[in-house]
């Protein structure tokens, strides 16, 4: 490598070794899940009278989709705690949900799908059987 470019190659060797391993890091529903449930879904999903039956607030959300019957499709779970594929949370915010047998739209509802990386958080969070932490 010509010399003049050890120290780029350095500074982006310690900018890597810097950065936290995500697989490693678990995801935590209070301060990891909550703040995307607050600001993109509570603001329809406030009572748990609206489309859906859940209210998605901070004191309900973890009772309101862990272990519970989805509306509509009560043969799976909304969020099936190990079980990422069988949570019909998941398939509405993937998009998914039509094929599974669910039905209405995607969720957020008129918003923008939610990024790869919240998604990520989202599934790996079930995946480690959904805690409320």
């Amino acid at each position: 490598m010509p010399s003049a470019l050890w120290p780029a190659a350095l500074g982006l060797s310690l900018v890597v070794s810097a950065m936290p391993i995500a697989a490693d890091d678990p995801v935590s529903f209070a301060a990891d899940l909550m703040p995307t449930l607050k600001a993109r879904c509570a603001v329809c999903h406030m009572t748990g009278g609206e489309p859906g039956g859940m209210a998605l607030t901070p004191d309900t959300a973890w009772s309101d989709l862990v272990g519970r019957d989805s509306m509509g499709l009560p043969s799976m779970k909304r969020v099936n705690p190990g079980e990422p594929q069988s949570s019909y949370l998941m398939h509405k915010l993937w998009g998914s949900h039509r094929e599974v047998g669910g039905n209405g739209s995607r969720m957020p509802l008129h918003q923008p799908p939610l990024s790869a990386a919240v998604l990520g958080d989202f599934e790996t969070w079930i995946q480690a059987g959904a805690a409320n932490n």
